[in-house]
């Protein structure tokens, strides 16, 4: 009995080794491309660090310069926050009433599902992004659509009370990803508890509400927190088709942190910027979480 355990130990020993064996090569990926490149930048942040000068320690000083004498850092901050706020709730609530859609089974589903997954694969290109441009231009199809039955044109990309929320829809857009994440969730809703709403008169509204989203509340937790962190780091379709305008309307946070790196050079002041950047991400993400408790529904 006792070399029966001894050669079970041994066994679990060789698959652990085995098993991170397997991980060494992500591991040293990791380390080498996400872990080291953050600690280098977060060194960076406390200098004045440019490609054509020297470098030299400067303490908060770039922080300091960001909250107090930036004014492009706080628009740039606002205006992404408003691009969370358009961005996030539209992409959720349209991934997830597709997938409810397409929770059924017909002839073809698959196909539809493919559909609609293809603006995620396609979407966030910069080939997309000038397709977009031009499509929604003064003078491009959507415009010349809706003059024809009486509305419009409408200065979707040039006038600063709409780009922002036109690129937000843009964004929204490519909604495939979270849609096969709910649709996943979807499918592991026991079907007993729909019978029994069923049994005490719930509609399918009702049943919805009161059986569909807390059972899948963890997975709209998950697609939220994707979302924020996507909506955050916003940059190639304004970049491509707005460049920050009208007025500094689109100039969202990533656009601001692009430019001072790769137009001013100043690389310390730049990785500041990128850890705020994160920090704010993971304040947004922790609050997400700590008011999860009260909405979301964990079986066990």
């Amino acid at each position: 009995m006792f070399g029966v355990k001894t050669k079970q130990i041994s066994n679990a020993k060789y698959n652990n080794k085995e098993a991170f064996l397997f991980l060494l090569p992500w591991l040293i990926g990791v380390a080498a491309f996400t872990i080291w490149p953050m600690i280098q930048s977060l060194g960076l942040s406390f200098t004045d660090y440019s490609i054509y000068g020297n470098t030299k320690f400067i303490g908060l000083d770039n922080y300091k310069e960001m909250f107090f004498d930036d004014r492009m850092f706080k628009t740039s901050l606002v205006t992404t926050f408003l691009y969370v706020l358009m961005f996030v709730p539209v992409k959720t609530v349209a991934a997830l009433l597709v997938a409810k859609l397409l929770n059924k089974k017909i002839k073809g589903m698959a196909i539809y599902r493919t559909i609609y997954y293809i603006p995620s694969i396609i979407g966030a290109g910069v080939a997309m992004a000038v397709t977009w441009k031009i499509v929604l231009s003064r003078d491009g199809f959507v415009n010349q659509l809706l003059s024809h039955i009486g509305l419009g044109p409408f200065d979707f990309l040039t006038s600063p009370d709409m780009a922002l929320g036109t690129l937000a829809m843009m964004g929204a857009w490519q909604f495939g990803s979270a849609m096969v994440v709910f649709l996943a969730a979807l499918k592991q809703v026991p079907k007993d508890l729909y019978e029994a709403a069923d049994i005490d008169g719930a509609n399918k509204v009702r049943q919805f509400f009161s059986v569909t989203l807390p059972m899948i509340s963890s997975t709209i937790l998950f697609n939220l927190i994707m979302g924020i962190i996507n909506a955050f780091q916003v940059f190639t379709q304004v970049s491509v088709i707005t460049n920050g305008g009208p007025a500094d309307s689109t100039y969202v946070y990533m656009l601001h942190l692009y430019r001072t790196a790769f137009e001013s050079h100043r690389m310390g002041y730049s990785s500041a910027l990128a850890w705020i950047l994160t920090l704010i991400i993971l304040g947004v993400t922790l609050l997400i979480f700590g008011s999860s408790k009260r909405w979301v529904y964990y079986e066990n």
